[in-house]
């Protein structure tokens, strides 16, 4: 698990150094530095998590769960931000940066990044209950 959560988290990091060289070309441009970021960061927590999973204890199951719900998550929510940024979508979900588009997205692609932004707002905070219920977890029981 530590391993597979390494990975993943250094392969967020590259698209979010990939992102950085044409986030200044996007539809809107300061939410193409926020998918940059989010690669950045998410990729960072991975890897963090990755480095600290010896002392998460959880069952088998809930482990697949957990990588799962971090898989996705992190992944969506790079995803979501580029598109947002690609599209001029996220005016709503994102006012902050989503405001900054010089284009106006389809509402399908509003409705897509909003989707995936519950969604792996959802996703993430399973994954996080799942991992303090491991880190809290007496020494006895499965370790991941």
């Amino acid at each position: 698990m530590a391993r597979r959560l390494v990975t993943l988290g250094a392969v967020l990091v590259m698209l979010g150094l990939l992102t950085g060289f044409v986030s200044g070309s996007l539809a809107n441009p300061r939410m193409g530095l926020s998918a940059h970021l989010e690669g950045l960061m998410n990729g960072t927590l991975l890897i963090a998590l990755g480095a600290a999973w010896g002392h998460v204890r959880l069952p088998a199951g809930a482990e697949r769960w957990c990588w799962w719900l971090l898989a996705y998550g992190t992944l969506a929510n790079w995803l979501a931000v580029l598109l947002g940024a690609v599209w001029g979508a996220g005016r709503t979900t994102m006012p902050l940066v989503g405001a900054q588009a010089s284009v106006q997205a389809a509402a399908w692609q509003e409705q897509l990044v909003t989707a995936l932004l519950v969604s792996l707002s959802v996703a993430m905070v399973a994954a996080f209950a799942l991992v303090l219920r491991g880190l809290l977890a007496p020494r006895g029981q499965a370790q991941g």
